[in-house]
């Protein structure tokens, strides 16, 4: 087999090049372009794509950052967590950063309060066994991609029979939102790139009835420049030849039935809420996922119910991230971008995240993608 240098081969300009020219040549009808993750949004800012591409090509931002989407009612619950003395509050990356309605993780934990960022969801156990008399409390966040390591903590955590250690759980699904914004037609999209990541564990199988319903391609795309003007081509040729499948460009790591191990993990300890609130999409039912009833004793939902707001809150007045992920804006159409809301003051989730669009945009250059 012929060795194959992933970043080399993959950023290849002779690559991109070439394939950027067989766009411009097949390419007969305007296409808008949905990447539903903000990782393909950050490799399509970062390496200038968009300004290969004919002008018939258009890139729409999608709802997969799970950071941006999570509304502010759960950042509370986290920072409600945080002020009991007893308790210790861990999550990761970036959403520490994330404003809920009046304060965030970041700022509760410059006040003291005992909060911390794991770069490994088994670094919780770490955190518990250090503290025997404190309930430590894992606010877990994202797509199918991170799931299986949640249900894998869950599994450890009741094969040792850790007494101290809660789920906070805020997991979401991929098909739903994207159904959810179709079903609302307020953005024209012709055609989606799917998450790599995502379909590694769920498989491309997911995307099958986004493309039955709306008769729109659906590539799974890998991460790399390469990858994705690679599926710009085959999206262009599905509609040349008539056609509207799934489609893997992503086949290195991606199969149709998905990581059947970890789907069967998910399913022994989660399943679906019947609904769960979007931020800036609003209620989408079945698209997030739950402890199952008969862990309700890990459950911190249940646990600490008494002191956790339900109110759901709205976005900042000025910020239009909600419309960024429902595909109808731009960061730049955003009047407070840049200026108001940077990285470092971020008024909206789609600034904090590292896979938020406003963040890639505001990073590579605050570049209108035309």
């Amino acid at each position: 087999m012929q060795n194959v240098d992933y970043i080399k081969d993959f950023r290849s300009s002779k690559r991109i090049k070439a394939i950027a020219k067989a766009i411009k040549e097949e390419v007969h009808e305007p296409i808008n372009v949905m990447e539903i993750c903000g990782g393909h949004t950050h490799t399509i800012m970062k390496f200038g794509l968009k300004q290969l591409l004919p002008l018939e090509i258009d890139f729409i931002h999608g709802p997969g950052c799970p950071v941006c989407i999570m509304p502010k009612e759960r950042i509370d619950h986290a920072i409600a967590l945080a002020q009991d003395k007893n308790n210790i509050v861990a999550t990761l990356g970036d959403m520490i950063r994330v404003p809920g309605s009046k304060s965030s993780l970041q700022k509760e934990r410059a006040k003291g309060k005992n909060i911390k960022m794991v770069y490994a969801p088994f670094d919780v156990i770490k955190i518990a066994k250090e503290n025997p008399d404190k309930n430590i409390i894992y606010f877990a966040i994202g797509f199918e991609t991170t799931t299986p390591m949640t249900a894998a903590l869950i599994e450890r955590v009741q094969k040792e029979k850790i007494k101290n250690i809660y789920f906070h759980i805020n997991h979401v699904l991929v098909p739903p939102p994207v159904k959810a914004i179709m079903d609302s037609g307020e953005a024209k999209i012709d055609a989606f790139i799917g998450p790599s990541h995502v379909s590694v564990i769920a498989g491309a199988k997911i995307y099958k009835e986004i493309v039955d319903l709306y008769q729109t391609p659906v590539v799974v795309a890998g991460f790399e420049p390469v990858d994705i003007m690679e599926s710009i081509l085959w999206i262009i040729r599905q509609f040349k030849e008539g056609r509207r499948e799934v489609e893997i460009q992503y086949s290195r790591a991606v199969n149709w039935e998905g990581n059947r191990k970890a789907q069967e993990l998910i399913n022994k300890y989660m399943e679906p809420r019947e609904s769960f609130r979007w931020r800036g999409i609003g209620d989408i039912p079945y698209s997030a996922l739950k402890l199952k009833d008969e862990y309700a004793d890990l459950d911190a939902e249940k646990v600490f119910a008494d002191i956790l707001p339900n109110e759901p809150i709205d976005d900042h007045k000025l910020c239009i991230c909600g419309d960024i992920l429902k595909g109808v804006a731009k960061p730049h159409d955003c009047k407070v971008f840049g200026t108001a809301c940077t990285p470092q003051n971020p008024l909206g989730s789609c600034m904090v995240s590292s896979e938020g669009a406003c963040a890639a945009y505001y990073k590579y250059g605050k570049l209108e993608l035309v």
